[in-house]
């Protein structure tokens, strides 16, 4: 192994280098392909992953439970009724409890402040499964998705349209740490943090990679490579749906706005999507799409990230 990760924990792109996120990228390639030819790969026989969901989940459960079950380890679920996560036991106290008993912690949160925490006290690496800044494995499976669909990750235009969310954090790291050109089309006010920003950029001074926020959707996708969405309302933002629906209507993914984008660019959606409202099915189900290989990668990247750091 080029870097040893064992004992980091997963909290933001941020905190890792280049080389690192690399060495998840590599060891998710090897890793798929073992999966693809029925290779058994009981990396981590014997260990035990402890998951605590805040939020509901379909890809985050399914993709951490499963690949835990074919690394030859065991993952635990608890949800939030599970837990005294924040109610009577304090989060350091709930992290301390949980890593004499587990082999690493995933969690997935509504505040970030809580995986900062749960990082601080835990004995264990912790990943962070989802937080409101940031969403990194979801980043990772975007990076080895762009990377296996189009051979490289340097040089790359990414072009995300929509909410400055915490999907759009991961990939304005992921991207600028690469190489990855990335630029972000969004309405005013709705921006990505202006820390992530600039952090991005400086990443993107060491890299080669360019950072851009831009409120023309049209402008985002000219030429671009990848085009990238996410919902306009994420879990816990539904008073604003109104809203958010008429501010973010000119940022829909239809075959006009791509007709900017190279012949061959790639489709990306974290998922689930809210089909007819940020993408139209012409898009979501086209040949550029590939939603339900990045999907997939959500599996293969997680594998690589657990094995490397438990």
């Amino acid at each position: 192994m080029a870097v040893n990760l064992k004992g980091k924990s997963l909290a933001s792109l941020f905190d890792w280098t280049r080389e690192e996120i690399e060495q998840v990228l590599k060891t998710s390639e090897l890793l798929k392909l073992q999966n693809l030819r029925g290779e058994a790969h009981p990396l981590l026989k014997g260990k035990t992953l402890g998951m605590i969901f805040e939020k509901a989940s379909t890809r985050t459960r399914v993709s951490f439970e499963v690949g835990m079950w074919q690394l030859g380890g065991y993952a635990l679920y608890l949800s939030s009724g599970d837990l005294q996560l924040g109610r009577g036991e304090t989060i350091g106290d709930t992290a301390q409890v949980l890593s004499r008993y587990v082999d690493g912690i995933m969690a997935r949160v509504f505040s970030h402040q809580t995986i900062l925490e749960l990082v601080k006290y835990s004995r264990v690496p912790v990943i962070n499964g989802l937080s409101d800044y940031s969403h990194p494995c979801q980043g990772l499976a975007d990076l080895f998705t762009m990377y296996e669909k189009k051979g490289r990750l340097e040089g790359l235009k990414v072009a995300y349209v929509g909410d400055g969310n915490n999907v759009s954090h991961s990939l304005l790291y992921g991207c600028s740490k690469t190489g990855a050109h990335i630029i972000v089309g969004t309405p005013k006010g709705y921006e990505p943090r202006a820390e992530v920003v600039s952090r991005s950029v400086e990443e993107g001074r060491k890299s080669g990679s360019t950072v851009e926020i831009t409120n023309d959707p049209e402008k985002a996708v000219r030429h671009a490579d990848v085009i990238y969405t996410d919902v306009w309302t994420s879990m816990g933002q539904e008073k604003e749906k109104e809203e958010r629906l008429k501010r973010f209507q000119a940022y829909q993914v239809n075959p006009q706005l791509v007709r900017g984008a190279k012949e061959d660019f790639i489709f990306m959606h974290c998922l689930p999507a809210h089909r007819g409202e940020e993408v139209v099915n012409e898009v979501a189900d086209s040949k550029n799409s590939v939603i339900f290989d990045q999907a997939e990668n959500r599996m293969h990247t997680q594998k690589a990230l657990m094995a490397l750091i438990m």
